[in-house]
């Protein structure tokens, strides 16, 4: 951060400062340092200070002044739950919540899916990867694992302050920006890949919220299978048949990376060798056409 104020007294364009900071990140590898200067209230600040950052900010918000909120929940209009595919192709989907209680990892569980060759979508908050950066940084250059957005701060995306299981959302537009747009940026210094899809906290999310990611050229998204694994210590049979007995052609599996304790890891386990069996393949959501319930 200490350079990036010195490039500016310098004199040097703030994008530019940018710029040559990952560059030398590139040469010389991430330190503790680069971990401080991306760190969730450092890397708003600096965003504060982008003009083009405000301005997009600005232009967007002020499209939702008016805006009633609309409903609230996991499958609202302009939300995607699954994708389109006459094919056995399902996608398991990993979010990692980040906060307190929240910033573990489950390197079993991720060891596996590599081990395995299970390609994988993975929904990071940039609490998670302030809390694990060099793990992230890592995961990011797994081509295996296509790395989206789950929101800057781990916030559902409301326009009211909207709360679900006990997380309040985002007071307003402003606020839903920057957890949408903040952590997508963060997400794109860091891997040079802007995500395309966006996981409101808790999966819950406002018919403004959608429509304000959508502006941001992201496309909201949810799930089709609900795993269970979210429920602590949730037995490893309980997972498995949950995912069992609803999958089907396009199905996107919610699950979490974030808690090594509970028992997502065991659950794949015996998942995984089913499904083959059934005869399914994994795949990573980007190289699909995202649909929701009223489009099938």
């Amino acid at each position: 951060m200490k350079n990036l104020l010195t490039m500016r007294q310098n004199n040097i364009p703030f994008k530019n400062a940018i710029l040559l900071l990952l560059l030398i990140g590139n040469i010389f590898g991430v330190n503790s340092q680069s971990a401080t200067f991306y760190s969730n209230p450092n890397y708003l600040k600096m965003l504060y200070r982008d003009s083009s950052y405000m301005n997009l900010k600005k232009k967007v918000t002020s499209e939702f002044v008016h805006s009633q909120p609309g409903h609230w929940g996991e499958f609202v209009k302009g939300v995607d739950e699954d994708f389109s595919t006459r094919q056995k192709y399902i996608a398991f989907t990993f979010d990692a919540c980040g906060g307190p209680k929240r910033n573990g990892y489950d390197s079993e569980l991720i060891n596996f899916l590599q081990q395995e060759k299970i390609p994988a979508t993975l929904f990071i908050t940039g609490k998670w990867i302030d809390a694990n950066f060099n793990t992230f940084l890592n995961l990011s250059k797994d081509t295996l694992f296509e790395i989206e957005n789950h929101g800057l701060n781990h916030q559902p995306c409301a326009l009211d302050g909207e709360s679900e299981y006990g997380i309040h959302g985002t007071k307003n537009a402003a606020q839903a920006f920057d957890e949408i747009e903040a952590n997508a940026r963060k997400i794109e210094a860091l891997t040079h890949h802007r995500p395309r899809y966006y996981r409101s906290a808790t999966a819950f999310i406002d018919e403004a919220g959608a429509r304000l990611a959508s502006k941001l050229g992201i496309t909201t998204v949810s799930f089709q299978v609900l795993s269970g694994d979210a429920v602590p210590f949730t037995p490893d049979t309980i997972i498995e048949e949950s995912v069992l007995q609803n999958i089907r052609p396009g199905a996107i599996v919610i699950m979490h990376f974030n808690h090594p304790e509970w028992n997502t890891y065991e659950a794949m386990q015996k998942i995984v060798p089913k499904l083959r069996k059934m005869g399914y393949h994994f795949v990573r959501l980007e190289h699909f056409k995202l649909i929701s319930e009223k489009q099938r």
